[in-house]
């Protein structure tokens, strides 16, 4: 198949080695202008390095953008997971997957701005994020050329990328001539490791793969008790501190750090069809989870509650496989939204040696009523005797499979 032609390309660049190969690849093998694009979204890292290797590889200064989106990513795409209580196969609160279509949907933006006709990631062949970043682009953009260089490229190993940097002038820091013994990937909602060290899942986690987190054996020895205060369903404040949506979760992320909070070994299905053990830190999301399913449990009504529960795998397995701007996750999202309507109150939490434990909740829109169970006797109208007849009807049917069992046995 003869390669498209390509004028100008907006490449998602980290500024590390990988992306600058591939950044010197497309000039070379595409001959074509390249754009980056940096995002922050709190990986913690300086960016500024970023654009001055973009520079130094030929890329002019109106072609490089380095754009901060925190409080786009937690307040759009994080706040919205959680109001679902998202968690891919039960486990996995999403740190990567979430933070993949906002990328992707400012390469689209820019690609429009600067009027290029392509767009390139630097996701591998057999990963989840390949397919992440092109639903994206192809649901905002569905005439757009997609550009994935670790599917086209000979550069097979990690000797002949080396070989490529050298050729090419490209710098390459002494830590990265060999092979990594794991790869990071991090935002202001998780770190992720996986990978050599890692790969085999019967071997434990070595410490010094975390990175956002102490060990819970050496966390205080005290609790922290803290007040998470929620509005239709988003966390606001902190210990009565109003704070925007990524100081907040900063903030969470601190809390979680200090006492062990956050760690997640797992083995999970990718898309693609294979098996992962990754390693996964979500401090402040791992906090968050339990107040926001805390405030919803004297707010939400037991059938909206429920239909939430049954409603989350399938929300949590779309954004998992890449599908966010998908009409179903819409539909989903809708139906989410609308239940948070009441969400609202605060949450009391004790933290503790990598335990969140939910120790009070309050609500001006609580439906727990404890005049109805309570022991002693109650103010509202309660007759003991309602419940005969609400056991006899959905006993009903059960009764009428026995008398049948029983006509058979005879």
């Amino acid at each position: 198949m003869s390669q498209k032609r390509v004028n100008k390309v907006v490449l998602a660049y980290s500024g590390g080695l990988d992306t600058s190969i591939i950044l010197k690849w497309l000039q070379t093998h595409y001959g074509c202008e390249v754009v980056t694009f940096t995002a922050d979204l709190g990986q913690g890292e300086e960016l500024e390095p970023a654009r001055r290797k973009a520079e130094l590889l030929g890329i002019k200064p109106e072609n490089i953008f380095i754009e901060d989106l925190r409080d786009e990513f937690v307040r759009d795409y994080v706040f919205p997971m959680y109001r679902a209580n998202a968690q891919y196969e039960g486990l996995y609160l999403l740190g990567t997957s979430i933070a993949r279509p906002l990328i992707a949907k400012r390469q689209i933006e820019i690609a429009e701005q600067v009027g290029a006709d392509a767009v390139a990631h630097g996701a591998t062949g057999k990963g989840n994020d390949q397919v992440r970043f092109e639903l994206t682009y192809y649901a905002l953009k569905p005439d757009v050329t997609v550009i994935a260089p670790w599917r086209e490229w000979d550069l097979t190993s990690r000797t002949r990328l080396i070989e490529f940097a050298e050729q090419h002038q490209i710098p390459i820091a002494k830590d990265k001539r060999g092979d990594a013994p794991f790869s990071v990937d991090a935002n202001l909602l998780h770190a992720s490791s996986e990978g050599k060290v890692l790969e085999d899942p019967a071997v434990e986690v070595p410490d010094y793969v975390y990175s956002r987190t102490v060990n819970p054996e050496d966390a205080p020895d005290k609790p922290t008790i803290i007040t998470i205060g929620f509005e239709r369903g988003d966390p606001v404040s902190i210990d009565g501190q109003k704070l925007g949506p990524a100081a907040l979760l900063a903030r969470l992320n601190e809390l979680g750090r200090a006492n062990g909070i956050g760690r997640l070994d797992l083995v999970e299905n990718r898309f693609v069809g294979m098996k992962s053990r990754g390693m996964y830190e979500t401090p402040g999301g791992t906090i968050l989870l339990p107040a926001h399913r805390a405030i919803e449990s004297i707010t939400l009504d037991r059938g909206a509650a429920h239909l939430k529960d049954e409603l989350m795998p399938r929300y949590a397995e779309l954004i998992y496989n890449g599908f966010w701007f998908s009409p179903e996750r819409e539909m989903l999202q809708a139906a989410i939204d609308h239940s948070q309507a009441l969400v609202t109150g605060e949450v009391r939490l004790k933290l503790y040696k990598g335990g969140v434990h939910v120790i009070g909740r309050t609500s001006p829109y609580s439906l727990y009523d404890q005049d109805l169970v309570t022991f002693e006797e109650g103010k509202v109208a309660y007759d003991h005797r309602d419940a005969a007849g609400f056991i006899k009807l959905n006993a009903l049917r059960l009764r009428t499979l026995a008398q049948r069992r029983r006509r058979l046995e005879t």
